[in-house]
């Protein structure tokens, strides 16, 4: 499901009434809606493939939903109702999805612009240049690792890396392994390499969700919970707005893993790392740890600067209303957290806010359709 880029910037730019940029579940879903509408648009994927964030997450990884809560719209999850997909299930699904569906994805297209010219958008990748009536950011391959200032301090000889880098304990030098984030990640992180490792988990406590992913209480609660989390914690409802700022501050409780199940495993809960003492981890109460490795689970930084056009706030987050910029007509965002409701990061979750996105882009009028449809596939 890969194309050539067109619309060289010397010549002519490619026009297409709606451009999809990111080629993740958000941005598929999307995509199925405008396929039923009949509308002209394209995915714009940086990825050499389909699926590629999934891949390159660490390989024990399964997402913490069932897998009947886990399909795009049109097609669910092809797993046991119960089960919990590994990363690598993820991506293939996605793949299939959109062969299923003959999305017309162009991987290996990194958008680096994005800008108003007129009453229409203008995309750039490289040298090649796009215009468009509707443009939808599905934003989840535009971040950057959010890693402390003072991590290139770090003694040379310590393995340091993101989280978004580590595969396999194996990455790992004979030694101790400090974790930095005490959330999901850093959880699973940590309690897998203390296998073979002693093991710090450096962070605040972000509590834990009231019951384990595929426990017979789960099984009885997730419906309850997914109801929750799809139609009361919202951006419309105080509750809604309350757990979204909880999480921000806090972070996201624990869902696969418990804190009881760090210690038991030998891992050692400690505070906030806060510097670098000759070489070595400070933490917040003073300790200087010595060790031979850090994993950095510190999450990432939103990177929208390739957005030249007036819709952030000052803390540079767009401004929109369940996904729709209301300041640049024709611009959409989704896929973001909290874009909706805390379902919207969610594989399946984000079906509902593409839907709107989509029902929102039918009730434009284009500004002109373009002669020549791009072929499906491309």
């Amino acid at each position: 499901m890969t194309g050539q880029v067109g619309g060289e910037m010397s010549g002519a730019p490619e026009r297409i009434e709606t451009i999809v940029i990111g080629g993740g579940q958000s941005g598929l879903a999307v995509g199925y809606y405008l396929t039923r509408q009949g509308r002209h648009f394209v995915i714009l994927d940086a990825n050499d493939r389909i699926g590629d964030p999934w891949r390159k997450r660490w390989d024990s990884l399964r997402v913490f939903t069932p897998a009947r809560l886990d399909g795009l719209p049109g097609m669910p999850f092809p797993a046991p109702a119960t089960s919990f997909p590994t990363k690598d299930d993820v991506a293939d699904y996605l793949v299939a999805y959109a062969a299923r569906f003959d999305l017309p994805v162009r991987t290996g297209v990194r958008v680096d612009g994005l800008s108003r010219v007129g009453d229409r958008f203008v995309v750039t990748s490289g040298d090649s240049r796009f215009e468009a009536d509707n443009v939808v950011v599905a934003p989840g391959a535009y971040h950057n690792l959010r890693v402390p200032v003072f991590a290139p301090e770090l003694d040379p000889a310590i393995v340091q890396m993101h989280s978004s880098e580590y595969r396999t304990p194996s990455q790992l030098r004979e030694g101790g392994v400090l974790v930095v984030g005490a959330g999901n990640s850093g959880a699973e992180i940590a309690l897998e390499a203390s296998g073979g490792h002693r093991t710090w988990l450096s962070g605040r406590d972000t509590g834990h969700e009231p019951v384990r992913p595929g426990s017979g209480p789960d099984r009885l609660v997730t419906p309850l919970m997914w109801f929750v989390a799809m139609h009361v914690l919202t951006v419309r409802t105080p509750v809604g707005r309350k757990v979204q700022r909880m999480f921000r501050s806090r972070g996201i409780p624990l869902a696969r893993v418990r804190r009881n199940d760090l210690t038991a495993a030998g891992v050692q809960l400690v505070p906030s790392t806060v510097g670098v003492l000759d070489g070595s981890p400070v933490l917040d109460d003073g300790r200087v740890l010595d060790l031979a490795n850090v994993i950095w689970c510190t999450g990432f930084a939103p990177d929208l600067t390739w957005i030249n056009l007036p819709i952030f706030n000052e803390d540079r987050d767009p401004v929109h209303d369940r996904g729709v910029v209301q300041s640049e007509p024709g611009l959409y965002f989704i896929g973001t957290y909290f874009l909706y409701a805390l379902s919207s990061v969610l594989i399946g979750g984000v079906g509902r806010d593409a839907k709107h996105v989509a029902r929102h882009i039918a009730s434009r009028r284009p500004t002109g359709r373009p002669e020549v449809r791009v072929p499906a596939g491309a």
